[in-house]
């Protein structure tokens, strides 16, 4: 058995990070508890130089009897987990420092952080149902953080829906390990060819019901909106983007490597389920006036997208690519947008974004940039993300889903005209406290997170040969 623990440094890092960091914490000043952010930065550095070296010597392999693939797309989600990780940070500095529990909320990001990149490297699973837990319960209690109403709703709503699902892809997972009597993903797909028709179709969509939680898809959405209203704009920001990295890629690995020999029609139900996800998430974005609320149905929408992969992920070679760089441009995107939600605390509207551009025509080139990004608009990274998985969706013989996608992108356009139209609105009176800053952390995340969604755009070419590799079995 490969028990090799130097392929697994990002994971090892982020979770020693956490107990170290809770330690130190327990005995810091608060004033001094910025000790423990510094440290949560240094973890998630570290993990990107691991994986840039293991993508640098080839080092594919599996670990742990298999059960932890370390692979192309192992390697492509650990960076783009990491970078989005690193932007969250950079936006949570000014909303929780000082707090008296502000070594908690950097200790539960780097847990529910390694959770999510044992998500993508799962190759069996019960590791896959681990990871699933590892990744959702400090998430459960981000959600809360701020221990107000909407905090706890928020919290609530998220906790109940993921057990409630959590113990359906439970279900789901010993429904497959009775009809292939395997767990491994390398062992199932010759088992399940044999296995009753009805066993490994009730197993699949179990297992997809959790996954399917963690992306935000429909019908496992319900909780999206009201968790990201509720919760702080830095929390929200990541459950709307780091948990549908390791949902989706999860879902195209269990796909592609333990279902391949099934009988079960999953790419008609992935198709149906992207389709239902981005017409919903666009119809229902349409007329929302809270800027969150809106970029939670925005999100819905970008999962429907991305479902698209998965629908092809055994009838094209193009659908593995195309996810991962979507992936990769639609994380940076959405937090710069969320990044400039966090910059401006007390903006919870669209009309309290009137006339932002004569005050700050930063953070307005920013937001124009990640709407317009989300959209699918060039030059930014969606747009050949878009590209990328549209061609896939038609290479893989889903012709009528590439096209209502391309009318789903059109539609999308106008609620973020929506948002991007009173920017640039002068108004007599603005509130002075409607557009009070925080500093200089979460305007620096936005410039950032803008910078590199248009650097994928134009340096995509590079990005994607970076995504195009075979998975280990």
């Amino acid at each position: 058995m490969n028990e090799n623990l130097t392929v697994l440094v990002p994971e090892i890092a982020l979770l020693g990070a956490a107990v170290i960091g809770l330690l130190t914490g327990s005995w810091l000043p608060r004033r001094r508890q910025w000790a423990v952010a510094v440290l949560a930065a240094a973890a998630c550095v570290a993990g990107l130089a691991a994986t840039a070296f293991t993508m640098a010597t080839d080092r594919e392999q599996t670990v742990f009897s298999h059960a932890f693939a370390v692979d192309t797309a192992t390697d492509v989600g650990r960076l783009v987990v990491l970078a989005a990780l690193l932007l969250v940070i950079g936006m949570s500095v000014e909303p929780v420092r000082g707090h008296r529990r502000e070594t908690e909320y950097w200790v539960l990001l780097l847990m529910t952080g390694a959770g999510t990149l044992a998500l993508i490297g799962a190759n069996d699973l019960l590791m896959l149902f681990a990871a699933y837990l590892l990744a959702s319960v400090p998430a459960y209690t981000l959600a809360g953080f701020a221990k107000d109403a909407p905090g706890t709703e928020a919290a609530l709503k998220y906790y109940l829906m993921g057990a409630l699902l959590g113990t359906t892809m439970l279900a789901g997972t010993a429904v497959l390990f009775a009809a292939g009597h395997a767990t491994l993903y390398r062992e199932l797909p010759a088992a399940l060819l044999a296995a009753p028709y009805g066993l490994v179709a009730v197993g699949l969509v179990g297992v997809l019901a959790g996954l399917l939680f963690k992306a935000g898809a429909v019908p496992a959405h319900f909780w999206v909106p009201d968790v990201t209203d509720g919760a702080l704009a830095p929390v929200a920001a990541y459950v709307t983007t780091l948990p549908k990295i390791g949902g989706l890629i999860a879902g195209y690995r269990l796909l592609h490597q333990a279902l391949s020999g099934s009988d079960v029609n999953r790419p008609l139900l992935l198709a149906i389920l992207a389709a239902a996800t981005m017409t919903l998430g666009n119809l229902a974005a349409f007329f929302q006036t809270s800027v969150k609320r809106l970029l939670a149905y925005s999100t819905i929408s970008q999962v429907g997208y991305l479902l698209m992969a998965l629908a092809v992920a055994t009838r094209t070679d193009l659908a593995q690519k195309s996810l991962l760089f979507y992936l990769a441009a639609y994380a940076v995107t959405n937090l710069g947008a969320f990044a400039v939600v966090t910059e401006l605390p007390r903006a919870h509207t669209l009309d309290d974004y009137r006339g932002l551009a004569r005050r700050r025509p930063g953070l307005v080139a920013v937001l124009v940039v990640c709407l317009l990004g989300l959209v699918g608009t060039p030059p930014t990274g969606v747009f050949l993300g878009k590209l990328e998985i549209f061609s896939a969706t038609v290479d893989g013989g889903y012709t009528w889903l590439a096209a209502l996608a391309v009318a789903n992108t059109v539609a999308s356009l106008f609620y973020y005209l929506r948002w991007l139209a009173p920017l640039f609105t002068s108004t007599d009176r603005a509130p002075v406290t409607t557009h009070t800053v925080l500093g200089r952390w979460a305007a620096a995340t936005a410039y950032t997170a803008a910078t590199l969604s248009l650097l994928l755009g134009v340096a995509g070419e590079a990005v994607l040969g970076l995504a195009d590799g075979p998975l280990l079995p």
